[in-house]
């Protein structure tokens, strides 16, 4: 950043999508956002972290309730200082939550220009996206709502685009907007690349925090109004800031392209060419990934023989292709896909089957995160269901009961802590315990080593919402 302008722009990054184009790696419970699909960091690290250092103030996260605690601890693995994680009650869309983040950073700061990013893009040229922050915190400055257009370099149908007739001419690096247009069809998107004077909308904005709540308070009152409530109302949890449901859930959802940038007559844009990708699909994840000779990218515990121009990749066993070509093959522990590349986007249909089927394979993948550690199911079948269970150094789940199944524990690796009724006993490897059906009974790990158990539950009724908590440190029901 510029040494002449200290004050600090305030990243906003969203991450309250689901990324269902990405099934079966992206799920409800542990979307894109969160996976590492790029680089060894998830797409949520490596923004934060291309948002940290100077010129840059703590970020606030936009989050839902059931993805906090991930959340929270992958930042706490990158090392970022003291983010504010904001829980939506509902997603309404980015207006909304842009909105609440700029009441917040102007309570955290006098007026703030804030960066709104979406938490689940890929940037390969940092410097030039760093530079373009550069250009769009003097246009910020002057009062501009500022987007970030993106140099296109293929006719994209996939992305929106901006029209700015002037950008190349812009003495400041940056120039009115003309239009946002929609996601067009093949041909009207060669004729934009053609022409010149149409970028990519890369859905990351920059302006002062009080120049996007007047022009929202002009624009869209009543949304305006509820989002200002939603924060006045809210408090804290733990570490998070929870806005208060009712007034939020209210809101007519809306982007801030639509509800916003269309209708101002401030909006400009900084053209950027960043090596920018919103890993819409598997086929875009292609695009931006590391090929072989033959165009292949392969990760995983895959094998090849005859295969050209396609995607392959392996979270589990062993995946082996002969003779395809421009085809998607993602393989979990539990569900593979297939697809031809030129489809990629209509994964999206395949999800919305699964849910209507209400199949656990929508939802979650068989390892599934809680904020003490994780678990994961192994097996089940009639009557009985078997788990792998890790415990994080210093955490423990809730004091709790079931009433329809017991569980038989046995210490993989570590030491347990177990309250068992009104006993506590203190397990080490390969020793077992029992806990009866209708027995309060909590597992702790007191080391600063992991835990890890088999659990076999045995009953009549196995779902997980088989619980009666008693006390629990993370304020959960």
């Amino acid at each position: 950043m510029s040494e002449n302008r200290t004050e600090k722009v305030v990243p906003v990054v969203l991450s309250g999508g689901s990324g269902t184009r990405l099934w079966p790696v992206s799920r409800t419970l542990y979307p894109k956002q969160l996976q590492s699909l790029v680089t060894d960091r998830s797409l949520l690290q490596d923004t934060l972290t291309r948002l940290n250092g100077d010129g840059f103030a703590d970020p606030i996260i936009v989050c839902n309730d059931e993805h906090r605690f991930i959340i929270a601890e992958q930042v706490r693995e990158i090392g970022i200082g003291a983010p504010t994680i904001v829980l939506e009650p509902v997603g309404r869309n980015t207006a909304p939550a842009a909105a609440v983040s700029a009441l917040l950073a102007q309570k955290f700061g006098d007026d703030p220009v804030i960066l709104v990013a979406p938490s689940d893009h890929a940037i390969r040229n940092s410097s030039a996206f760093l530079g373009a922050i550069d250009t769009a915190k003097d246009a910020a400055l002057g009062g501009k709502l500022v987007a970030f257009g993106i140099t296109p370099s293929s006719p994209e149908t996939g992305y929106g685009y901006i029209q700015s007739q002037t950008a190349a001419a812009g003495a400041k690096g940056f120039s009115d907007v003309d239009a946002f247009v929609e996601k067009p069809d093949r041909q009207t998107a060669e004729g934009y690349v053609a022409k010149g004077g149409y970028y990519w909308n890369s859905g990351i904005f920059l302006f002062r925090a009080s120049t996007f709540l007047a022009e929202l308070e002009r624009l869209q009152p009543v949304m305006a109004a509820q989002c200002r409530k939603a924060v006045d109302g809210g408090g804290t949890d733990l570490d998070f800031v929870r806005l208060d449901g009712p007034p939020f859930e209210e809101i007519d959802g809306d982007s801030i392209d639509y509800a916003v940038m269309e209708k101002t007559d401030t909006a400009v844009m900084v053209p950027v060419d960043m090596g920018w990708s919103d890993v819409g699909s598997w086929d875009a994840l292609w695009d931006i990934s590391e090929r072989d000779a033959a165009g292949n990218t392969a990760i995983g515990d895959v094998v090849l023989h005859e295969v050209s121009n396609s995607y392959l990749r392996s979270d589990h066993k062993l995946v082996a292709a002969v003779g395809i070509k421009d085809t998607i093959v993602v393989a979990t522990d539990d569900a593979v896909l297939v697809a031809d590349r030129a489809q990629a986007q209509k994964v999206k249909k395949l999800v919305d089957a699964l849910k209507d089927d209400a199949r656990d394979e929508y939802v979650s993948h068989t390892k599934v995160y809680r904020p003490w550690g994780w678990y994961q199911s192994l097996e089940v079948g009639d009557r009985f269901q078997v788990k792998l269970i890790g415990v994080s150094p210093g955490a423990k789940i809730s004091l709790q009961l079931h009433h329809q199944r017991a569980e038989h524990w046995v210490v993989v690796s570590g030491q347990a802590t177990v309250t068992r009724g009104e006993e506590i006993v203190e397990l080490l490897e390969n020793q077992s315990t029992y806990i009866p059906v209708g027995v309060k009974h909590r597992l702790e790990n007191r080391t600063d080593k992991p835990l890890t158990i088999v659990e076999i539950q045995s009953g009549g009724y196995l779902g997980e919402d088989d619980i009666e908590r008693f006390d629990d440190q993370y304020g959960r029901d």
